[in-house]
């Protein structure tokens, strides 16, 4: 097997990287560590020393992350914790009316089950699959002991990823208490972009309604308008960003914020060896 370099264009592209990853799963049916350029792919990981990572390196199983699926339930023990590579998971509250509203995402910047390095068993949220994909997963009990022996350095590591979570959080609830939707749903736009790194998009109006935490008619509105201004284009439940700087431009200052803080605390988001890494035979 051999590693290529490879941008996702096409949902089609991205599902490759998920049957090689299902491929490396099927053939090795005990746990298997990832090939290395998996490991370039999560910005969490990469900001660790070659040392670290060689440690974890045999801890860490690649899976395949399916769309909708539940990773931790709000309020049960957290099992174990995912590093996505290009899949993004939604962290969700779900009030006593059964309404739902999106409290953060997580990408290739960092890892499902923060709270767990808190030394917290488990959180009042859902975190689910929102965009498809491939991950890296430790089981919660091999985490911990990782945690315990990895030294300060993984440690660190986890702790100023915890402050990128703590920033996103702020500013997200200042973003839906203050910007209007359209803003918002480019900030959000860029920010799966980024984590997924393609262009096309596979989401419904009424799942992005459901995450801003609006109606579908305003989502139907801003995605009308956006697509009018050339910015994207919504067909068949996918959204496919034509003009990223049109959509960077319509973003509130959120996204710059949020984008700012994750590069200095875990740094830049692409390097040579780690833009659309997978492995292909």
């Amino acid at each position: 097997m051999r590693a290529v370099h490879t941008v996702y264009e096409t949902v089609e592209d991205s599902l490759t990287a998920v049957c090689t990853v299902m491929f490396l799963v099927k053939e090795s049916p005990m746990a298997v560590p990832p090939p290395q350029p998996f490991l370039q792919q999560n910005r969490l990981l990469r900001a660790l020393s070659p040392a670290t990572v060689h440690s974890l390196l045999l801890t860490l199983q690649p899976v395949a992350l399916r769309l909708r699926e539940t990773l931790i339930t709000g309020g049960e023990p957290i099992g174990a914790l995912y590093f996505p590579l290009d899949s993004v998971v939604s962290v969700i509250s779900t009030l006593a009316d059964s309404t739902t509203l999106e409290v953060g995402t997580i990408g290739n910047e960092g890892m499902v089950g923060l709270p767990r390095f808190l030394h917290a068993n488990s959180m009042p949220f859902t975190a689910f699959v929102q965009v498809p994909g491939a991950a890296l997963r430790m089981a919660v009990e091999v985490f911990d002991q990782a945690v315990a022996e990895g030294g300060s350095e993984f440690v660190g590591v986890l702790a100023r990823y915890t402050q990128t979570w703590c920033t996103q959080l702020g500013q997200h609830a200042a973003c839906n208490r203050l910007h209007p939707v359209g803003a918002r749903c480019a900030r959000w736009l860029l920010q799966t972009q980024d984590r997924v790194g393609r262009a096309e998009l596979p989401l419904t109006q009424e799942f992005l309604a459901s995450m801003l935490g609006v109606r579908r008619t305003s989502v139907t509105d801003v995605a009308r308008q956006l697509q009018h201004q050339g910015l994207i284009r919504y067909q068949r439940g996918l959204i496919h960003v034509l003009d990223r700087p049109g959509l960077e431009a319509a973003s509130c200052e959120c996204y710059n914020v949020i984008t700012r803080e994750t590069d200095r605390l875990l740094g830049p988001a692409h390097t040579e060896s780690s833009v659309g890494l997978h492995l292909a035979t």
